[in-house]
């Protein structure tokens, strides 16, 4: 698989920064299929640093919301999650001056 088909999004929320700062952990959504190795790989090769660690859980689905006139019910599917840790002093450049 393509190393950009397997990490599908950064994650970038307050608690995920944190890490970013303080512990050297980065928070990805990935491809379901993507196992600990892939990702690592992925990782490695697309911002070119050392990956100590990867963790992976699925997000279950949310429950159904409601939304419009019509009330038309939606469900978001189920997602994997993946934090990944880099060396120490190592760093990923993707939300610096955000």
């Amino acid at each position: 698989m393509n190393p950009y088909e397997i990490i599908v999004r950064p994650i970038d929320t307050e608690k995920t920064r944190y890490q970013a700062s303080d512990l050297g952990q980065y928070v990805f959504e990935v491809h379901p299929d993507a196992n600990k190795h892939e990702i690592k790989r992925a990782i490695e090769e697309i911002f070119e640093t050392e990956v100590v660690s990867v963790n992976t859980m699925i997000m279950p689905a949310k429950a159904s919301k409601r939304y419009g006139r019509g009330r038309r019910a939606v469900r978001r599917s189920l997602w994997k999650k993946a934090v990944v840790t880099v060396a120490e002093g190592e760093r990923l450049d993707l939300f610096e001056g955000v």
